[in-house]
This record gives C-alpha cells, structure tokens and sequence, in this order.
C-alpha cells in the first residue's frame, strides 16, 4: 500500500484516509435516495512514490491498494483467467479477441473484488457488520467474503433477486431481506438501516472502496497481457462502477508512468436499462422508465455512478451501445458454443455488443479486443433454460440410442 487521500468527483475537496468514510460531506449532503449518487470519492495516490517503488520484473500490486495486505481477509478473489477466444473472435470478426473471465471468482462474479476490500476495511476499522443493497452479486458476494473472514452480512434484495444468488447469500449465513420494490427501493433501506444499526455499508459507489476493488480487474488485465494496454475493453454495465475501476485502473497506471495511453472503454447496457448510454449520447441524465431485462444484474432505474461511467468513457476515447434480451440470449449461448465459457445474462452483454452494427463500425477488426465476463451462468439458469430443450431420459441398452447420438 502507499499513501492515498480522498478526492470528491464533483468539487475537487481532499480528505485524509479517516476523515471521510462514504460521500463527500459538502456534495453528497444533497444525496436523497432515488437519484444518482454526488460527491462519490476516488483514491488519490502518491504516483511519484509507485513509480519509484515499481519494478516491472518483480511488479508489487499493492502499491495500488488502499488497505494493508494484513488487513486482507482469507479469501481468493481475483486471479481470474485472461485468454485468447480464437474461435468465438473469428466468428464475430476480431482476431484478436481475448476474455477476462471473472466468473470465476469464488462466488462466480466480479464483485468479489470490491467486497474483499471493503471487508479488508471493516477489519482495519474493527467493524463488525457490513450493509449492502444488491440484485443479487454484490450481495452473495459480500455474504461469502463474510462468512471467510468471520464478520455479519445484512443484505437488502429486490424480490425478484433469482432464486440461486438468493441461495448462495443464505448458505453463507447472510441476514436476507427481500423487498418489495426495486433495486434502489432496497439501496433506501440500506443506508437507512446502516444510519440506526452502524456497521459498513458496502454499497456500490457509495463507499468509495468499491472502485477501487474493481480497479483490480484492470491492473490484472495489464499485468495478464504482459503490462500492455489492450486496444479496447467491453464492460456490461448497470450502476457503472465496474467500468469506472477499470477506468481508474488504468488512470492510475498512466499516472505512475506505467503505461501512455487508456484503452478505449466501451460500455454496453440492456435497451431497457440505458440510462448511463443515454447520459453518455446526449448529456443530460435520466432514469431508465421501466428497466425491466433479462439481464437482471445490470438492470437499474437509477444508476449509483453515471457521471464517473460517463467520463470513463468519453476520455478513454470510447463509446457506448445498447443490445435486445435476444441479443445477450444469442451471445450467451456464442460465448459457451464458442468459448467453453458459460456466462450469465449480463455477462453476455459484453459479447452481444460485438454483434451490433455499431462495434463493427467503431472497433478496428486488427485491435486487441477484451471481454470483461463478470458473472457465471450457474447464477441464472433460469434464462438460458427458457431456450434449451433438455433430452428425456433413454433405457439404458445401447441399442436404444436415439439414431442422432451414434451420429454424433
């Protein structure tokens, strides 16, 4: 770790390390429930010291990081696979088509990197309980990074959180409080039960470890690709905090002198969840109406972070899309046909972009493209059951083999 303070996104104002625990408190007093957050913090590091420090034969990662290592809890996140995909890039046309798998992540999302470090920092405060609002993966994901370390997870879900991240959350010991409402209807609840209770809030972009616990998927991507900046990254995107620790990955890298250029940033969202796409095309915010997708885990009304989303995109020199249900339907079964990798709805949003007239447009066939896959299929089995028609069961006498599984 190196030495680090607090700056608010929206007036610039620096705070200490513990002089400040969520929002800016000038900008993010005019934060009510219902609209996107202001005055959400970023880590400013001492850059001149980790370019002194670095050392590109024996890199030290934690320089980036804004808690001690001893404060980690026992638990494996990050690490995932980066790997070429040469058959799915040669089906969509990118021959240089690679996959940042981050469903394999313990409990099978991205998330898991910013709730080990936020649970890394309830350890170093000696907080007992942490918070959260999630539709699903940030929720089990905080449940399981708990249940390693030894601390209580009090999770607020919509109702209509699928059945098994609502099982992965309850298996690891969380307190699960379904809500009748929305996404943001159980974000409300969250900060109002961590105003009377204490404890943690883990909340997406809310506590500003958040991003930085996603950052860690874009230093291992520069570290995975032999400290190289790919061409461009493809980021499913709802609240818009992954695509903006991805963003500050790479700010923070080119700070250090570590790299010379951002790699084009291009955030992809469900027709019907697009408010971040629709702030990024025309500038001016609004909530997605009726944010009903198949893709349940970027479906949001009101997104946590547009505006740093938005500045993700625009100064890494990228753009932003929308795709269908029957899209991300179509790129999740390309992504397993193709690539052996099974990935949930909003997952598959990244490869469905690839699909659109837009990115063939925008993204030279001869880059270096990358698909951040933040979430497994065995999170949602429900969506892509709704396509497949499972075999009936055969006697078991050889003879009996239906005639297309000897063809085969």
């Amino acid at each position: 770790m190196t030495e680090f303070q607090y700056r608010c996104s929206l007036c610039g104002r620096t705070y200490g390390r513990d002089g400040v625990r969520y929002l800016c408190p000038d900008c993010g007093r005019g934060y009510s429930p219902g609209m996107p957050l202001r005055g959400v913090l970023e880590a400013e590091f001492d850059y001149r010291g980790i370019a002194r420090r670095f050392r590109r034969s024996r890199p030290d990662w934690d320089l980036f990081s804004p808690v001690e290592r001893e404060h980690y809890p026992d638990y494996p996140a990050g690490g995932t696979p980066f790997s070429p995909a040469p058959r799915l890039g040669e089906r969509l046309g990118w021959p240089r088509l690679w996959i940042k798998n981050d469903g394999l992540n313990p409990s099978g999302s991205l998330k898991d990197r910013a709730s080990f470090l936020v649970v890394a920092e309830a350890a170093r405060l000696n907080e007992k309980t942490l918070v959260a609002a999630s539709t699903g993966n940030a929720a089990s994901s905080l449940a399981a990074v708990c249940a390693a370390a030894g601390r209580r997870a009090v999770i607020f879900v919509p109702q209509s959180t699928p059945r098994a991240k609502l099982v992965q959350m309850l298996v690891c010991g969380a307190r699960v409080v379904p809500v009748c409402g929305s996404y943001d209807d159980a974000f409300r609840l969250s900060l109002e039960y961590t105003r009377r209770h204490g404890g943690l809030n883990r909340n997406t972009a809310y506590h500003p470890l958040t991003i930085e616990g996603k950052k860690t998927a874009g230093l291992e991507i520069f570290a995975q690709n032999g400290l190289r900046v790919p061409d461009a990254i493809l980021v499913p995107v709802g609240d818009g905090v992954i695509i903006s620790g991805v963003y500050k990955a790479f700010h923070d890298l080119r700070a250090a002198g570590l790299c010379e250029r951002l790699p084009r940033l291009v955030a992809v969202q469900a027709d019907s969840s697009a408010a971040i796409h629709d702030y990024i095309v025309g500038g001016n915010f609004r909530p997605a109406p009726s944010p009903v997708t198949i893709a349940d885990s970027i479906s949001v009304s009101v997104p946590s972070n547009p505006d740093l989303a938005r500045r993700a995109v625009l100064e890494s020199g990228g753009f932003s899309l929308t795709v269908s249900d029957e899209r991300i339907m179509q790129a999740q079964a390309l992504l397993a046909g193709q690539a052996g990798i099974f990935a949930e709805p909003a997952a598959a949003a990244a490869a469905a972009a690839l699909l659109s007239d837009e990115a063939r447009q925008r993204l030279d066939p001869g880059w270096q493209i990358v698909l951040l896959v933040t979430g497994h299929g065995l999170k949602d089995v429900e969506a892509p059951l709704s396509r497949l028609r499972i075999p009936e069961a055969v006697p078991a006498d050889f003879a009996d083999l239906p005639a297309e599984t000897e063809e085969a």
